[in-house]
């Protein structure tokens, strides 16, 4: 999976959105809820990492197998979405893989 700039992105896709989610669904909650802000910072700093090396993924494949502009567009906005990384593995990068 690590060998091609496509399987880089799609690990790095999947930890990023496992990341999000958890951020979103289980870090926020207890932040706000259970008044434990420590878990926000953990978790926030570990997804912005994951976020980063996604961008970085999704340049990599961009200059490799010349993606369009749409394509990188489509990858860079779903990393802003829950479960967007996911899709976009569903309906992008398994059909070029």
């Amino acid at each position: 999976m690590f060998k091609t700039a496509l399987g880089r992105l799609r690990v790095v896709g999947f930890y990023e959105g496992i990341s999000f989610l958890v951020l979103l669904l289980i870090a926020m909650p207890l932040k706000y809820w259970a008044d434990i802000p420590q878990v926000v910072t953990v978790v926030g700093g570990l997804h912005g990492l994951l976020f980063v090396l996604y961008l970085f993924a999704v340049l990599h494949v961009w200059i490799k197998h010349r993606w369009s502009i749409f394509k990188v567009a489509a990858a860079f906005i779903a990393a802003f979405l829950p479960f967007g990384t996911f899709v976009l593995d569903k309906k992008l990068l398994r059909n070029q893989a």
